[in-house]
């Protein structure tokens, strides 16, 4: 199935050539089996030119998107094969997804990876990993009211966890948390709980410093609970 012509032209032409057609395709304009127009008439509905069409194309194909052959054209991809790890397409989903399917989705992601990454932090963080948790948390603390500022230190804590795994397999669910959570934490940032909150994180520091797995892997779970919690709250008194 070939997409309508009204699904280019409505893509407008502030943001480059790989954003419009990703965010096509993420969005559910371009199916998947959707077999995109031929390069040149792309470029002449999008107002561009081949070198940057092909630019997109190798961009898109290398987020799993797309899948180009000879004889059969390019084909959307069915979105099993995308790879929900890049920042882009992450940022696609985010700007596209309701709100609490969204974050029901991120909140499993957490629950299922945060404590086990605090365990194994716990085990094999080294002393340069520990001095930069602290600085994080440390940042938290400071930040007091400054939400903007409280969100960069809480995201950078996370992140900081995950690579202080020494496990590369981790690094990338710490890089999507930083921006996946972002949206996550900048409602949370609006809540009363912040002196929990940096008890909580407090808690977690200290387990990992303190090599302690088993209490690492709870401490992270209590914190994880608690801010679904807490943005169920918040979302119920913004809606």
């Amino acid at each position: 199935m070939v997409p309508r012509r009204q699904h280019f032209e409505n893509l407008g032409s502030h943001i480059s050539v790989l954003d419009r057609l990703g965010m096509a395709i993420v969005r559910g304009d371009l199916a998947p089996g959707d077999a995109l127009p031929a390069e040149l008439q792309l470029c002449e509905l999008l107002g561009v030119s081949r070198t940057a069409m092909r630019e997109a194309n190798r961009g898109l194909a290398a987020k799993g998107l797309i899948d180009s052959r000879p004889k059969r054209g390019t084909l959307v991809c069915d979105e099993k094969v995308w790879n929900h790890l890049d920042p882009e397409v992450l940022r696609w989903r985010i700007e596209v997804s309701d709100i609490e399917i969204y974050l029901a989705k991120m909140f499993e992601l957490r629950r299922a990876t945060e404590p086990e990454a605090a365990a194994i932090t716990a085990t094999a963080a080294l002393p340069e990993d520990h001095r930069q948790i602290e600085a994080n948390f440390q940042a938290m603390v400071d930040a007091g009211d400054d939400n903007i500022a409280w969100v960069e230190a809480d995201l950078a804590f996370h992140r900081s966890i995950f690579q202080a795994t020494r496990n590369e397999f981790f690094w990338p669910i710490g890089q999507l948390f930083s921006i996946g959570l972002r949206q996550m934490f900048d409602i949370a940032a609006h809540g009363s709980h912040r002196a929990r909150a940096i008890k909580e994180h407090g808690d977690l520091r200290q387990a990992i410093v303190a090599h302690q797995p088993d209490r690492a892997r709870i401490c992270a779970k209590n914190l994880v609970d608690n801010a679904g919690r807490d943005i169920d709250r918040i979302l119920k008194t913004m809606g």
